[in-house]
C-alpha cells in the first residue's frame, strides 16, 4: 500500500505537525479541566495569554458543538418518527431555545460544582453545556424539519427496496438534511460564541465562577475599561472564526454539495483550498486506502444470522420510545412540583408586572425578527447561489455572526442615547445584531439547494426580477426561512436578557420587559420571580409557536416544498 501512494514530501510534514498541534491542544485542554479547583480565577490582559485563553474557548464550543450535533440527531429523529412525542417533544424544544442562559446557569453550576468539588470538570461542564444551550436549538430544528419533508419518491424507493430504520436513515434521511445541518452547525458555533462572555465569567451574589478563556478576558477588559485589552480581544475572536471557517467550516460545505436534490442541470462547483490540499497528501491517501480496505474486508466476511423481523424491531423500538417518553413525563412532572413550590414564594402583584413585560418583550422580538428577514433574504440569496460571493463572503459572514454582540452593546447604546432613542426601542436594535444571523444562515442554506435544472429553467423561459423571486426562489427558501424565522424569535428571546438589560459606563440601564426581569432577578438571588419570569415566557413561547409558526411550517411542507 504505501509503494503505491504519493512519497513522503512537504505536505505531509504539514499534516504530521497539525496533527501533533491537536493532540497538543487536547492534552492542554485535559490538564485544564482536570485541574483544582479555584476559589478565584485571576485573568491576565496581556496580549501574550490571548493564544491560551483562545485555545480553551475553542475546545469548549467545539465539544459543545458535537454535544449539540449528537443531540440533534436523536432528538430531531425521535420527534420526527414518533407522533404521540412529537406533541411533548416540538412545544419543549420550543421552550428550551426561548429560555434564557440564565434561567438555566445558577442551578446547573451550583448542581455541577457540588458534584466534582475537588477539580474544573464541573465548572468546565457547566461551561460547555452553556453555550451548548445557544447552539443545539436551531440545529435540532433542521433536522426535524428535514426528516418531515422527504421528497416523496426517495421514501417510495426506500419503502420498495425494504429499507431497515437504519438504511433508511442514512441513506435516504440523512443525506437530504446535510445542507441545512452543516449551515446551521455553523450558525450554533455563532450562536454560542454570543453568549461567551456570561457562560465563562459567570457570577452568583458572592460566588465567583469565572473560568480562563477568551470570554473570561473580555468581560474582565470590558469592566476594566481596557481598551488595548479589548481590541486584542476582538482581534483574537476574528482571528479563531476565520481560521475555523477555512479549517472546518468551509471543507465541510463544500463535501455537503454532494447532497443536493436534483434530476440534472449543471451547478458551478464550491472549491476549498483546504480539500485540495489534503489530497497531494501521501499520507491521506494511504489513511483512505486502508480505511477502504477495512470496510471492504468487512463487507466480504460471511453474512451473519438474518437480523429479527422489520416488525419485531418495529415493535422494540416503540418499546424504546414509550419508555424513554414516560421517563421524560415523570421528570417533567417532578420538575413542575418542585417549581410550584418556588413560585408560591412570589407576591400576587408581581404577576402582573411579569404579563406586561411579556407582551412588551414578544414585540420587541417580533419586530426584530422583522428586520432582520428584510436584509437577510436578499442576501442570502445573493450569498447562496453565487459559489464565488459564498466562497468569498462566507468567512466574513462566519466572523460577523460569530462575533459576540454584547462586546459592541456599549459602543450601540451611546449611539442610541446620542440619537435621543431610548432603551425601550434600542433593545430592538440589540437583539437584531445576534438574531439577524438565524435568518440569513438558513436563506444561504435554501438558496445553496435550489436544484440547479430549476434554474436553468427559469433562465430558458426568460423568468427574471420579481417573478423569479415569486415562483421559485420563495417556494424554494419558505421552509428554511420558516425554521430561521423560529430560531430566530428563538434567540431574540434568549437575547432580551442583554438587551433590556445593560451596563454602560458604570450605570446600569434597563427597559420593561422579561429579559430585564431575568437578569434583575439573577443579579438579586430572587428565585421566585427568576421561576415567574420563566413561565410566562414559556407559555408565551409555545403559544405564539402553535398559533403562527407551527401552521407556516405546514404551509411550506403543503405549498412550499419543491420535493412534495
Amino acid at each position: 500500500m504505501l509503494h503505491r501512494t504519493r512519497q513522503f514530501g512537504w505536505v505531509d510534514a504539514l499534516v504530521l505537525a497539525a496533527l501533533a498541534g491537536v493532540i497538543y491542544g487536547l492534552v492542554h485542554t485535559a490538564r485544564e479541566w482536570t485541574g483544582e479547583l479555584r476559589p478565584t480565577v485571576e485573568i491576565d490582559l496581556s496580549p501574550l495569554a490571548l493564544p491560551k485563553y483562545t485555545l480553551l474557548s475553542l475546545s469548549r464550543g467545539l465539544a459543545a458543538n458535537v454535544l449539540s450535533l449528537g443531540f440533534s440527531l436523536l432528538y430531531g429523529y425521535w420527534a420526527a418518527k414518533d407522533r404521540v412525542a412529537e406533541r411533548v417533544l416540538v412545544p419543549m424544544l420550543d421552550i428550551l431555545q426561548s429560555i434564557p442562559v440564565l434561567g438555566f446557569m445558577p442551578g446547573l453550576v451550583l448542581a455541577l460544582v457540588a458534584a466534582f468539588p475537588t477539580s474544573n470538570i464541573g465548572l468546565e461542564l457547566a461551561a460547555v453545556f452553556m453555550i451548548f444551550t445557544g447552539q443545539a436549538w436551531n440545529m435540532t430544528f433542521s433536522f426535524y424539519y428535514s426528516l418531515r419533508s422527504v421528497p416523496a419518491d426517495q421514501i417510495e424507493v426506500a419503502t420498495a427496496y425494504r429499507f431497515s430504520w437504519w438504511q433508511r436513515l442514512r441513506k435516504v434521511e440523512l443525506p437530504f438534511a446535510t445542507i441545512g445541518l452543516v449551515w446551521n452547525s455553523m450558525m450554533s458555533m455563532a450562536g454560542g460564541w454570543f453568549f461567551l462572555m456570561i457562560s465563562e465569567a459567570f457570577v452568583l451574589g458572592k460566588q465567583d465562577f469565572r473560568l480562563p478563556g477568551l470570554g473570561s478576558y473580555m468581560s474582565v477588559a470590558v469592566a476594566r475599561g481596557d481598551r488595548a485589552a479589548m481590541l486584542w480581544a476582538i482581534l483574537a475572536m476574528v482571528l479563531m472564526i476565520a481560521a475555523l471557517d477555512q479549517l472546518l467550516w468551509r471543507p465541510v460545505v463544500v463535501w455537503s454539495q454532494k447532497f443536493r436534490v436534483e434530476e440534472g442541470g449543471h451547478a458551478e462547483a464550491m472549491h476549498s483550498w483546504l480539500l485540495s490540499f489534503l489530497r497531494r497528501s501521501g499520507l491521506v491517501e494511504w489513511a483512505g486506502e486502508l480505511l477502504r480496505r477495512r470496510v471492504a474486508e468487512q463487507r466480504a466476511r460471511p453474512a451473519r444470522p438474518p437480523p429479527r423481523s422489520a416488525r419485531a424491531t418495529g415493535r422494540l423500538g416503540s418499546v424504546a420510545s414509550a419508555v424513554l417518553f414516560l421517563v421524560l413525563l415523570g421528570a417533567l412532572l417532578v420538575g413542575a412540583v418542585r417549581l410550584l413550590a418556588i413560585l408560591r414564594e412570589l407576591a400576587l402583584g408581581a404577576w402582573g408586572l411579569v404579563a406586561l413585560s411579556a407582551v412588551l418583550t414578544l414585540g420587541r422580538v417580533l419586530l426584530a425578527t422583522a428586520l432582520g428577514t428584510l436584509w437577510a433574504v436578499p442576501a442570502g440569496l445573493a450569498i447562496g447561489l453565487s459559489p464565488r460571493l459564498s466562497r468569498l463572503l462566507q468567512p466574513v459572514v462566519q466572523v460577523v455572526a460569530s462575533f459576540p454582540a454584547p462586546m459592541l452593546f456599549p459602543a450601540v447604546v451611546a449611539a442610541l442615547k446620542l440619537a435621543g432613542v431610548g432603551l425601550g426601542l434600542g433593545s430592538v436594535v440589540l437583539m437584531l445584531l445576534g438574531t439577524q444571523w438565524y435568518i440569513l444562515f438558513n436563506v444561504i442554506a435554501g438558496a445553496t439547494s435550489i436544484p440547479a435544472d430549476l434554474r436553468e429553467a427559469a433562465r430558458s423561459y426568460r423568468i427574471t426580477g420579481w417573478q423569479l423571486f415569486r415562483v421559485l426562489y420563495l417556494p424554494a427558501i419558505f421552509p428554511y426561512l420558516v425554521t430561521g424565522w423560529v430560531t430566530a424569535a428563538g434567540g431574540a428571546w434568549n437575547a432580551s436578557i442583554v438587551s433590556e438589560y445593560v451596563s454602560f459606563r458604570g450605570e446600569v440601564l434597563a427597559t420593561t420587559g422579561l429579559g430585564a426581569q431575568v437578569s434583575l432577578a439573577a443579579a438579586a438571588g430572587d428565585f421566585g420571580l427568576l421561576a415567574a419570569s420563566i413561565v410566562v415566557m414559556s407559555v408565551v413561547v409555545v403559544a405564539f409557536n402553535r398559533l403562527v409558526w407551527k401552521r407556516l411550517h405546514t404551509l411550506s411542507e403543503t405549498h412550499f416544498s419543491l420535493s412534495k
